[in-house]
This record gives structure tokens, sequence and C-alpha cells, in this order.
């Protein structure tokens, strides 16, 4: 895997954030829903943005199969990072971590600190109502 702040990642990662298969998310690429980019390592990869773009429609998606699998209060989320708005104080941070839409809100400060922009790959941690995201390191 490509260091977690490069801009691009491999499609095997990208359909593990996705939650799909690497065949869809290849054919997705066939299909032009993005342009693929090549890791220093040769491997075909996914801009960080065009990442961020598919998760966000992904997301979106009327669920199949029975809907989403049921999880505990406690759960960790890898995902992507979707989109940031932020003001002097606070910051909306919106993540994709497969199919399902996460928002945390936080300080400004924090998502300075972590680094947090559309394509940056995190953690939620959801427990009640509250919504802690992390990066790895």
């Amino acid at each position: 895997m490509p260091a977690e702040s490069a801009e691009a990642y491999r499609l095997a990662d990208a359909a593990e954030l996705l939650g799909v298969s690497d065949d869809t998310v290849r054919r997705w690429a066939d299909q032009g829903r993005f342009t693929p980019t090549r890791t220093e390592a040769g491997a075909l990869a996914i801009e960080g943005r065009d990442l961020a773009r598919l998760a966000t429609e992904h997301a979106h998606l009327p669920s199949t199969g029975g809907g989403p699998r049921q999880m505990s209060a406690r759960n960790r989320m890898r995902g992507i990072v979707t989109s940031v708005t932020k003001d002097t104080v606070m910051a909306q941070v919106e993540m994709c971590c497969g199919p399902y839409r996460i928002v945390s809100l936080m300080s400004s400060e924090a998502a300075d600190d972590l680094g947090l922009e559309p394509g940056r790959v995190a953690t939620a941690s959801v427990k009640a109502t509250n919504v802690v995201v992390e990066v790895p390191t």
C-alpha cells in the first residue's frame, strides 16, 4: 500500500475502501468513471480526489442484497475523506467507509493537525453519536 499521505491509491486499496471488488474498480476505470494513474512501483492506481468522488457516488447508490450489515456500537471503519468544511473554530468532515457516509464535527485545529482533506484515508471510530476520526501512522 502506498504511504497513507500519498495522493494515489492502488486499485486493490481503493476497492477495500469502497467496499467493492477489485474487478468493480477496474470496470469503473474501463467505463471512464476515472482515469487510472500509476504508483511509483508501477501499479495501477486512482488519485485520491477521484477516489473521494467515487466513494461519494457509491455511498448514494441504493443498497442491494438486504441492506447494510449489522454492526456494534463500537466500530472502527476505514474509509476515504470526501469533504472537509471549516470555519475559524469548527470543521465538518465527511467520509465514505464502504457504502456508509460518516460525518464528524471537530475543531478546525484537529482537522488541520490530522491533515484531513478529500482523498485522505482515515478511520472513523463510532460510539453512540460520537465519531472520532484517526489517520494511520
